[in-house]
């Protein structure tokens, strides 16, 4: 699964050596996927209200069922948060 989402990460991204997904398992055959790209390509990795990164979840969620996991994708987000008033 890891595997996977880096492969179509990096063909989505121009810089695809800023591509890591790291990996955490979970109880009851919970994985939970960490996608962190470059800061300029996040865009590209989300896509058009969220739709690309919906396309790898709904991938990644039939590759783990296949293999009687759940699988979820978490988008690393590095923006800084603005300051709460």
């Amino acid at each position: 699964m890891k595997e996977f989402i880096e492969y179509i990460a990096r063909h989505l991204v121009d810089n695809p050596d800023g591509v890591v997904v790291a990996v955490k398992v979970e109880e009851d055959k919970k994985i939970v996927l960490t996608l962190d790209v470059n800061e300029k390509d996040i865009g590209k990795v989300i896509g058009r209200q969220g739709r690309t990164a919906q396309a790898l979840r709904t991938l990644l969620t039939a590759i783990a069922a296949k293999e009687g996991k759940k699988a979820f994708l978490e988008i690393a987000d590095k923006r800084p948060k603005p300051p709460s008033e």
